[in-house]
């Protein structure tokens, strides 16, 4: 904040930091302060510093509005506390649901070693065909689940179903399709 002398009084007078070399020296001396701020709130090094460097983006983006505020490093602690918030949230969120799925499923390297020769198969497949298999035989979803997962419709799926099931019959030396 520079001042002006009116009068006898100083008046305060914004400065004005619109040009893009002006964000250099902005970005230089607030980025340390961001940083320690953000690993206070998430007590990872890695984390403040990502957190940092992304607010700072948002206002560099946004730099012809953020340098003309009267306080641009408080709109960029504003951004980097919202956004170690919304991370701390998302990674609580990601837990919880890991710990609700970790009981559903059995390890995929727990399978019989007879299954290892279908499982190279299945990889060796055109990707969609590979996927639509494997959703359907390892986790035993439906045809019109697949569809919803994939964002494609139902009858491709059947149609890489049936391919794929072909392609595993011919690979692996077996009668007409593989597990109907």
């Amino acid at each position: 904040m520079a001042f002006l002398m009116s009068g006898d009084e100083p008046v305060p007078v914004p400065v004005r930091l619109e040009r893009l070399e002006d964000f250099d020296a902005f970005y230089a001396a607030n980025l340390r302060p961001v940083v320690a701020l953000v690993f206070s709130l998430t007590g990872s090094r890695a984390a403040a510093e990502d957190v940092a460097q992304d607010a700072f983006a948002a206002a560099f983006r946004r730099w012809a509005t953020v340098g003309t505020y009267d306080e641009p490093g408080a709109w960029v602690r504003r951004v980097a506390v919202n956004r170690a918030v919304s991370r701390h949230r998302k990674l609580a969120s990601e837990g919880r649901a890991l710990l609700r799925l970790a009981g559903r499923r059995e390890d995929p390297a727990a399978l019989e070693p007879a299954d290892d020769e279908f499982w190279r198969s299945v990889r060796a497949l055109p990707t969609r065909q590979a996927q639509v298999v494997a959703l359907h035989y390892l986790e035993d979803r439906s045809v019109e689940d697949i569809a919803h997962l994939l964002g494609v419709a139902e009858p491709t799926v059947r149609v890489h179903l049936h391919r794929g099931r072909h392609e595993l019959a011919r690979k692996l030396g077996l009668d007409g399709e593989v597990g109907r």
